[in-house]
């Protein structure tokens, strides 16, 4: 983990006192040499690792506390002092977390120190600098973490539990998954008790077995559950494996716009460069509904992306806010450009089990020379309407995936075994019901597709222009007409319209005084309807130009389904003719 993230282990030994003839050796004969200790500490230490009770020896103390160390550390670099000493125990404690040293240093140059179990509690010494504020004179966060810090999505969800709301912004279904997946859920936890325990690392057998079986099918390749198949952490666990495993240093990656927020910062952390190009919506006839069919990509455009830098292009079909379900003919102008400039393909398809209209979705790997430049990425929670599962899988060629597995093996190594057995147990149900009305993948695009057009009948009848989805949790709605009536919602000057008109549409109307109503126009606010703004799908440069759009999650229950008609319908009767 040091070194994937960029640091130098620094490494000191515990080592074993004398014992006498015959008697028994113990873990805690294995010491730490106060001075040697103390001489890998330099201007460049940033983290100290604590492992305690140690794995693989067992020692839980040794004799050296913590003010003995500070005692001896005086006599070295003038930084290191009690309080530093104990704050750099308390880091250790943070399992998985590696801190590196700041600017102007290197990567090559920064040294993280890396230990075995070495402190007993020194009493109350130790426990008031657990509980201290960590105040650091180096610089704390990772650099790569520099602009990342604010989360839309924290804000808005937030800001939704302060109001009594119908939430249509986060995308989770709130009906349960089908009785299959539940009942091979339950079955899990109370059956066989060893899947309480670790099964292989890069996924249990026979999940990957499926998995590799079910794909292999519909991608037209004969795939090695042991080569071809890494099951993580969500997808979103597989999407941070791979930018982690393939991004390097200055390397570019192609995002097409509107895409799912993490991408962004994927990149960045991975040390990347992000390229975006946008899919922009063609113009419609006065009245006519808009569809995500109708925002392409322009070819020039798309071409002039890619350089002799770009490593990775990011793919998100159906995508994820605009439902577009891309054409065979767009996947072949994407395949096209990177094969002929040696690029790679991160396919996100989470949502391919969820397209509508008659359509079909196409996997990229599966056309001609794509499969091996190709990581086709799954997930099992929208899959099997089981979001908090988190179980994602990532398909693709040995030669890309054992980097993955390498990532994967040095960082969360497993993921929980109950999980994927009741993901394999469903697939295993689907497998064998595959294209029949009793499946799955019939049926719930089905149900959905009646929410998707329950939903867009609804928008309209407020003056929202729905863009019809042909697949994925969302539709996007056209807020132009009220952006032209109402523009100076509250808000920062340099806020997104957008992220204004949702704050306004989640907050309970407010009690103004009669002179501030204007700053509504008259209108009411819907009162406590959640929708996230599309603007977060953008690059900063491209947000104001795509500001006036809204994203709504229809997979949801009958009941919030009516919920929604009531708000809006209220909000309707208020407006007026």
């Amino acid at each position: 983990m040091t070194l994937m993230a960029g640091g130098h282990p620094v490494f000191v030994s515990l080592k074993p006192s004398p014992t006498q003839d015959g008697e028994l050796d113990s873990s805690s004969n294995w010491r730490l040499d106060p001075t040697e200790l103390a001489s890998k500490f330099t201007s460049r230490t940033k983290a100290l690792v604590l492992n305690t009770p140690n794995n693989p020896l067992g020692k839980v103390c040794c004799q050296l506390s913590p003010q003995h160390l500070s005692r001896s550390l005086s006599r070295h670099p003038p930084h290191i002092t009690a309080q530093t000493v104990c704050r750099t125990q308390v880091l250790s404690f943070w399992p998985g977390v590696l801190f590196l040293s700041p600017l102007p240093l290197r990567r090559s140059q920064q040294r993280p120190v890396a230990l075995g179990g070495m402190f007993r509690k020194a009493g109350a010494s130790l426990t008031r600098c657990l509980h201290h504020s960590l105040t650091m004179s180096k610089r704390l966060p990772a650099r790569r973490l520099d602009g990342l810090e604010y989360n839309p999505w924290v804000e808005f969800i937030d800001l939704s539990k302060e109001y009594e709301t119908v939430n249509l912004g986060q995308g989770f279904p709130n009906f349960p998954p089908p009785d299959f997946a539940v009942e091979a859920f339950q079955q899990a936890v109370s059956g066989d008790f060893m899947l309480n325990q670790y099964t292989m690392a890069f996924g249990y057998p026979p999940l990957t077995k499926i998995l590799a079986s079910f794909f292999g099918k519909l991608l037209g390749q004969e795939l090695d559950p042991l080569e071809n198949v890494l099951v993580t952490v969500g997808a979103y666990g597989a999407l941070f494996t791979a930018f982690q495993a393939l991004v390097d240093e200055g390397d570019e990656v192609i995002i097409i716009e509107p895409f799912f927020d993490c991408y962004e910062p994927m990149t960045l952390m991975a040390g990347g460069r992000p390229v975006f190009v946008s899919l922009k919506p063609s113009p419609t006839q006065d009245g006519e509904l808009d569809s995500s069919s109708n925002w392409r990509l322009d070819p020039t455009e798309l071409a002039s992306k890619f350089t002799s830098r770009t490593k990775a292009l990011v793919l998100n079909t159906p995508n994820n806010p605009l439902g577009k379900v891309f054409s065979k003919a767009e996947l072949e102008l994407v395949a096209r450009l990177c094969q002929q400039h040696d690029v790679l393909c991160i396919a996100d398809e989470v949502y391919q089990w969820l397209v509508y209209d008659g359509l079909q979705h196409i996997s990229i790997a599966s056309l001609p020379g794509m499969w091996a430049r190709t990581l086709t990425i799954g997930s099992a929670g929208k899959t099997f309407s089981a979001t908090g599962w988190k179980v994602g899988w990532v398909l693709g060629p040995d030669h890309i995936m054992r980097h993955l597995r390498t990532v994967h093996q040095n960082s969360i190594f497993h993921c929980p075994t109950q999980s994927q057995v009741a993901v394999a147990k469903s697939f295993e149900r689907e497998q064998l019901h595959m294209g029949q009305p009793s499946s799955y993948f019939v049926q719930l695009p089905k149900a959905m597709q009646r929410n998707r057009d329950h939903m867009t009948h609804s928008l309209q009848s407020v003056g929202l222009k729905p863009v019809l989805s042909q697949g994925s949790y969302f539709l996007i709605a056209d807020i132009s007409d009220f952006k032209s009536k109402m523009p100076d919602l509250p808000g920062a000057a340099e806020e997104p319209y957008d992220r204004r008109f949702v704050k306004w549409m989640i907050k309970n109307k407010p009690r103004l005084p009669d002179h501030r109503a204007e700053w509504t126009h008259g209108l009411p606010p819907p009162q406590g309807l959640v929708a996230i703004p599309v603007s977060i799908f953008y690059s900063v440069p491209h947000q104001k130009d795509f500001d006036h759009y809204i994203r709504f999650c229809f997979v949801k229950d009958e009941a919030t389904l009516q919920a929604m008609d009531k708000k809006l319908q209220k909000w309707k009767a208020e407006l007026g003719p």
